[in-house]
C-alpha cells in the first residue's frame, strides 16, 4: 500500500513552537528555539522568523547584516552591551536602515543617550512605544527634549538613576504635555522632582497607568495624594521612604481612589499597623504587594491586611522580623494565589516556614529567604516536617547567607522539589562536602545553580549527565581541577561558568571545561592566581562559542589582539 508524506505547513509549525516556548519561563524561550532550529532547515527558519528580541553586544557588530537577515521580525533590541559611544550612533544608523517593525529600546548603562544615532533612527522608525535610558552617567535638558520631539507615541519611558543630572522644571512639565499616550513612567533618581511636577505628570498623562519614582526626597505624601486624584485610572505605584501613620489622612483618602490598584510598592517607608488596617477595609485588588525594609508595622497589621486582599500573586515583606513560623501558618491561608514571596532576613523563619507556604499556597513557584534560620532545628516542627510530600510547582529557591544549613538539609529539599529550575546556595558556608551531584540527579530541571563563597566545598561529585544546567557560579569556593574535571564531563550544556578567586584552580581544569562544555559562552576566571595568563590566548580559539572571558592575573591585552578576539565574537575583559 502506497504511503504519502506528510509535510506540515510553516503556519502550522509556528503554532506548535508558540505553545512549546509559552509553555514554560519567559526567559527561557530562546533556549527552546535554539534546540528546534537545530532540527532541521524548515525549523530554523521558522524559529528565526519567531525571534522577537535580541541583545546585540560589541562582538556582535560585524556580523549585524547577517544576523538582522536572519531575524527579520524583531521588536525589541537591547543595546546596553555596546561599550563606545560611537558605535552605538553608528549601530542605530544602521538598524534605522532594517525593516524592524520595532517597539522597544533599551540605552541603559550609557555614558551620554546617543542624540545623533536616534534622531536618524526616529525618522525611519515610527512604532517605537517603549525607550528605556536607564544608569545614564550624563542626562542633560536637551535629552529630555529630543525624547519629547522625536518620539512622541511612547507609551513606556524609563530614565532612571542617572549619575549626574541637570534638568529644569520646565522641560519636565514639558515632556508630560508631548507625551500624550504614556502609561508608565519611571523617574527614580530624578532628586529635582516635587510634588508640584508630579502632579503635573498625572494631570497631562490621560492613559498613565504605573509610576515608579523611588528615591524622589521631594515629593511628600500630600503631593502624592493631590498628584493621584487626578489620575484615577492609576494600576500600579511605586514609592519609597514615607510615613503612613493612619488612615485619615489625604495619602490613604486619595489611595482609596484608586479602584484598579493592584500593585503598591511602599519599600523603607514607616508604616503603622493602623494604615494597614484602613487599606484592608476597602478591599483594594491588589496583586502584587511590596513592603521591603518597611518598619512600624507588626503581624497585627499584615495579619489584618492579607487576610482581606486574598487575590496576591506576589508578595515582599522582606526585614519583617516579627515573622515566625506559625504566623506563617496563618498568613499562608489567605494566599492561595501566591506566586512569588520574599520572606529574607526575616530570622524568625524556619524550613517549617518554607513548607508551610509550598503546601498550602499551590501556584508558588518563586520562594526568597536569604538570611533566615532556614536548616535550624526546631524540637516542635521535627514531627511536622516528615508530613511533607513531594511538592512539584516549586521553580526557584534563593537560600542564600543561611548559616544554619547543612548537606542533609539540600538532599532533603531537592526530595521535595524535584523540578527546581534555579538553587542559591550562596553563602552557605555550613555546606561541605554535600553530593550536590545527588542534588543535581533528583533536581533534572536545574538550570541556573550558585554555590558562590561555599568556602567549604572541595568536590562536585557527578557521574552523570547534566543536560539542563546552563549557569553554574562556583566563585570564591573551595573546589578544584578535579571538580572541574567532573563538571567538564556532565555539564555539557553548560553556558555561564563562574570561577572567580578559586585559588585551587589551575590551566589543566579550565581547558578541559572549555574543550567538553562546547556551547559554553562565558567564563569568569578572575583572581584565579594559578591560572597562567597565557590561557586566554588558546581559549578563545579552542572554543568558537564563548563570547566573555574575564582573564586571570597577569594577563595583558593589546588593542591588537583585543580586536583579533572581537572578531572571533569573544570580549575578552
Amino acid at each position: 500500500m502506497a504511503t504519502t508524506h506528510l509535510q506540515l505547513p510553516d503556519e502550522c509549525w509556528e503554532s506548535v513552537f508558540k505553545f512549546l516556548t509559552n509553555s514554560d519561563a519567559g526567559d527561557n524561550n530562546h533556549r527552546h528555539l535554539e534546540s528546534l532550529s537545530a532540527v532541521s532547515k524548515q525549523f530554523l527558519s521558522i524559529s528565526n522568523h519567531l525571534k522577537r528580541s535580541f541583545t546585540i553586544s560589541d562582538q556582535a557588530l560585524p556580523f549585524l547584516s547577517r544576523l538582522f537577515h536572519r531575524f527579520p521580525n524583531l521588536t525589541s533590541l537591547n543595546l546596553t552591551r555596546i561599550s563606545n559611544d560611537t558605535n552605538l550612533d553608528a549601530l542605530l544608523i544602521q538598524i534605522s536602515n532594517s525593516p524592524f517593525p520595532l517597539k522597544s529600546l533599551n540605552l541603559s548603562n550609557q555614558h551620554t543617550i546617543p542624540l545623533n544615532g536616534l534622531r536618524i533612527f526616529s525618522k525611519k522608525i515610527t512604532t517605537l512605544t517603549s525607550l528605556t535610558c536607564s544608569n545614564i552617567t550624563s542626562l542633560r535638558n536637551n535629552d529630555t527634549l529630543f525624547i519629547s520631539n522625536f518620539f512622541p507615541f511612547l507609551q513606556q519611558l524609563d530614565l532612571s538613576n542617572p549619575k549626574d543630572i541637570q534638568i529644569t522644571d520646565i522641560v519636565v512639565n514639558s515632556m508630560s504635555i508631548k507625551l500624550p499616550k504614556l502609561r508608565k513612567v519611571n523617574f527614580s533618581g530624578h532628586y529635582y522632582i516635587n510634588d508640584t511636577l508630579f502632579f503635573h505628570l498625572c494631570k497631562n498623562s490621560e492613559f498613565l497607568e504605573e509610576v515608579v519614582m523611588f528615591k524622589c526626597s521631594f515629593i511628600t505624601n500630600h503631593g502624592i495624594a493631590s498628584a493621584i486624584r487626578e489620575r484615577p485610572g492609576l494600576r500600579s505605584l511605586s514609592f519609597n521612604k514615607l510615613r503612613l501613620f493612619g488612615g485619615n489622612d489625604n495619602f490613604f483618602d486619595s489611595l482609596v481612589i484608586l479602584k484598579g490598584l493592584t500593585c503598591i510598592d511602599l519599600s523603607y517607608s514607616y508604616i503603622s499597623d493602623e494604615f494597614l488596617s484602613a487599606v484592608a477595609e476597602k478591599g483594594l485588588p491588589l496583586r502584587k504587594l511590596v513592603l521591603q525594609g518597611c518598619f512600624g508595622y507588626s503581624y497585627v497589621g499584615i495579619f489584618c491586611l492579607l487576610s482581606n486582599c486574598r487575590f496576591l500573586q506576589h508578595l515582599d515583606l522582606q526585614n519583617a522580623e516579627f515573622l515566625n513560623d506559625w504566623h506563617v501558618v496563618e498568613l499562608s491561608s489567605f494566599l492561595t494565589d501566591l506566586v512569588s514571596i520574599n520572606i529574607s532576613k526575616c530570622s524568625g523563619l524556619t524550613d517549617f516556614a518554607l513548607f508551610t507556604f509550598v503546601t498550602k499556597c499551590a501556584s508558588l513557584s518563586e520562594v526568597r529567604m536569604e538570611y533566615t534560620s532556614i536548616g535550624k532545628k526546631c524540637v516542635e516542627n521535627s514531627y511536622t516536617l516528615m508530613n511533607f510530600v513531594v511538592n512539584p510547582q516549586l521553580k526557584s529557591l534563593r537560600l542564600a547567607h543561611n548559616t544554619w544549613l547543612r548537606d542533609e538539609d539540600i538532599n532533603k529539599f531537592a526530595s521535595i522539589f524535584p523540578n527546581l529550575q534555579l538553587l542559591d546556595l550562596s553563602s552557605c558556608n555550613g555546606i561541605s562536602e554535600v553530593d550536590i551531584g545527588q542534588v543535581l540527579r533528583k533536581c533534572s530541571k536545574i538550570r541556573h545553580l550558585n554555590l558562590a563563597c561555599c568556602s567549604g566545598l572541595k568536590l562536585l561529585r557527578m557521574d552523570f549527565q547534566v543536560s539542563t544546567l546552563e549557569v553554574l557560579n562556583l566563585s570564591e569556593s573551595g573546589i578544584d581541577d578535579r571538580s572541574l574535571d567532573m563538571i567538564s564531563k556532565s555539564c555539557f550544556g553548560l553556558l555561564q561558568l563562574d570561577l572567580a578567586r578559586c585559588f585551587d584552580v589551575t590551566e589543566k581544569g579550565v581547558r578541559q571545561v572549555v574543550v567538553n562544555c562546547t556551547k559554553l559562552r562565558e567564563i569568569n576566571l578572575h583572581g584565579c592566581c594559578k591560572v597562567a595568563a597565557d590561557v586566554v590566548d588558546s581559549i578563545v580559539f579552542i572554543r568558537p562559542s564563548l563570547r566573555k572571558l574575564t582573564a586571570p592575573p597577569g594577563f595583558h591585552c593589546s588593542d591588537s589582539k583585543r580586536k583579533l578576539f572581537l572578531r572571533h565574537g569573544c570580549l575578552v575583559c
